[in-house]
């Protein structure tokens, strides 16, 4: 692959609240409660719409002879036009407001003057930050005409994604998420990618909680009413393994070269079950090809 061009880091209006890293790039950690008050539950609930919103917009524009730094021009206004920071912006100095990963690129694609191909599939990943708290979702995209294998990717992740959601039951160990995840994928001959994982979030873009989309029996942590956390398998053609390119320090392709695709959502734990923040209504566990 190829990199193009990467123009210069955009502005914010002042008047956005904006995270801690916003002007520096080094993020501040701190210890913030897994479980959340139901203020700021209802916070990311807007939170997670914002970004739902812009997600599906930005969608929208995908198509043939577009670049992936158009997108980004897109989802940084209408973020903003929505009253919130887009939390990539300089998150440990990454330099663009969207994520976008091209075919082979696993995550953290960098928008630049690359040009979409008919037949390419992209994901895109938007994170809002409004109200003191993140919502991040993402979802991978047909570039024109794609072929079948590929289709056939995008939909078995979309799958896995939501098989992952639906094993969220307060009281049960958060490994059931990846082994739900890694059945399907398995099921499928497709592999699931180790290196990147979900993730806890809410006043931080990335808390403590830590999300495997494989099975791993020591991932023993308790999910209980009140946590907050994404669920963004990447599931791969090929192998699991992955390898960086360009000097960027972000972007990830997998090792054989085979194509990958991803979706993601933003989830809470409820007292009976899981509440999906980032697709609106989705306040059971039923994945949209069930319904």
């Amino acid at each position: 692959m190829l990199q193009g061009e990467i123009s210069p880091m955009r502005s914010v209006p002042d008047q956005i609240a904006k995270p801690s890293y916003a002007l520096t790039g080094i993020v501040e950690r701190w210890v913030e409660p897994r479980v959340k008050t139901p203020e700021i539950i209802e916070r990311m609930r807007h939170a997670g719409v914002v970004a739902s919103e812009i997600l599906t917009l930005a969608g929208e524009m995908v198509r043939p002879g577009i670049t992936t730094d158009d997108i980004d021009v897109f989802v940084h206004e209408a973020t903003i036009a929505r009253g919130a920071y887009p939390s990539p912006l300089n998150y440990h100095g990454y330099p663009k407001s969207v994520c976008t990963s091209v075919n082979e690129v696993i995550c953290h694609g960098i928008p630049d003057s690359r040009v979409l191909q008919d037949g390419d599939i992209v994901n895109l990943d938007v994170t809002a930050y409004i109200g003191g708290v993140h919502g991040d979702t993402n979802a991978t995209f047909f570039v024109g005409d794609v072929d079948p294998v590929s289709r056939n990717l995008v939909k078995v992740t979309e799958e896995c994604t939501w098989y992952g959601i639906e094993a969220v039951q307060p009281g049960r160990p958060i490994s059931d998420i990846g082994k739900a995840i890694e059945q399907h994928a398995k099921k499928h001959k497709m592999g699931v990618v180790r290196a990147f994982i979900g993730h806890g979030l809410g006043e931080q873009f990335h808390t403590d909680i830590q999300v495997l989309h494989y099975y791993d029996e020591s991932a023993s942590m308790i999910m209980r009413p009140g946590m907050t956390f994404t669920i963004e398998p990447m599931i791969t053609l090929g192998g699991w393994q992955h390898r960086m390119v360009f000097d960027d320090d972000w972007t990830a392709v997998t090792a054989d070269g085979k194509r990958t695709a991803q979706f993601e959502h933003t989830v809470l734990v409820t007292d009976d079950g899981v509440e999906v923040l980032t697709a609106p209504g989705s306040v059971t566990p039923c994945a949209p090809w069930r319904r």
